[in-house]
């Protein structure tokens, strides 16, 4: 079945559910679910829900207003302070099943308090490939992924928000910055803030979607290695050092495999949730 076909039986998936809250972080898959909800339902029937965390950086949070605004979407901030919760701080190999546990919990709250009753999130097809405990967690709470029940992967995303003219067709991925630490090492603002300092910086530099890993001293590094030579370009290179260690990196270090999505996953057992 085309793309078109899958989003045209996207708009009727969503029309038949009447109303329902969008979790809505202003990425590639949220957006294009938003948008197509508030074509199948209308302003008055969607909710856009954006949680606000030191687990997301702040141009995140700027982004995902700029866009609701764009679209005419009701949107409602959502703080949510993940570091007062033992299980996400200890970071162990199900984290994300106990921060989704929380973020969706505080969702579902403000959309009944609003008067919605379903919660939507934007997992797609593709999701099912890696290591994604919070999903179990959205499925336990009756979290629906629309996108992933009609079919769409992330390139056919791509392709319909492209011709839709969203302006998130072609951004890079991006997962909360918890999941550059280790497992094992602790969650804390600190650390969370230092990861932030590295990849404003490096997007200030033309390197969107680059991830800064923290190893304790040290900041890896990982970019695609086409950009390599943009990297070490002497100019930008010393600017990248200097940022990080004003984010009190000892080191700087870049990954030669570049980056790939979940790589921080490549030495887990995977316990389930």
């Amino acid at each position: 079945m085309p793309p078109d076909a899958r989003y045209a039986k996207l708009l009727e998936l969503l029309k038949n559910l009447g109303t329902a809250a969008v979790a809505f972080s202003g990425g590639v898959d949220s957006t294009l679910l938003l948008h197509a909800a508030l074509e199948a339902l209308g302003s008055d029937n969607v909710l856009a829900i954006t949680v606000t965390s030191p687990f997301f950086p702040a141009w995140e949070q700027r982004d995902s207003q700029r866009f609701a605004r764009q679209m005419g979407a009701c949107q409602i901030l959502v703080p949510c302070d993940l570091l007062s919760l033992p299980e996400v701080v200890r970071n162990d190999a199900l984290r994300c099943y106990h921060c989704k546990k929380a973020l969706f919990g505080l969702c579902l709250k403000t959309a009944r308090q609003q008067g919605f009753n379903l919660m939507l999130d934007g997992t797609n097809l593709d999701d099912e490939d890696d290591y994604r405990p919070g999903h179990k967690a959205a499925l336990e709470l009756g979290v629906r992924s629309p996108l992933a029940e009609v079919g769409l992967n992330k390139e056919d995303i791509r392709r319909l928000s492209r011709h839709y003219d969203l302006p998130t067709w072609n951004r890079p991925a991006f997962a909360c910055l918890a999941s550059r630490i280790p497992y094992g090492t602790r969650i804390e603002a600190s650390r969370l803030a230092q990861i932030e300092t590295c990849e404003t910086a490096l997007r200030s530099l033309g390197f969107d979607g680059a991830r800064a890993r923290h190893h304790g001293d040290t900041v890896r590094i990982e970019i695609d290695p086409a950009l390599f030579p943009a990297l070490l370009d002497p100019t930008t290179r010393l600017t990248i050092i200097e940022r990080a260690k004003a984010a009190s990196f000892a080191y700087v270090s870049l990954d030669l495999e570049g980056y790939r999505t979940g790589s921080l996953n490549e030495t887990l057992r995977r316990p389930d949730p």
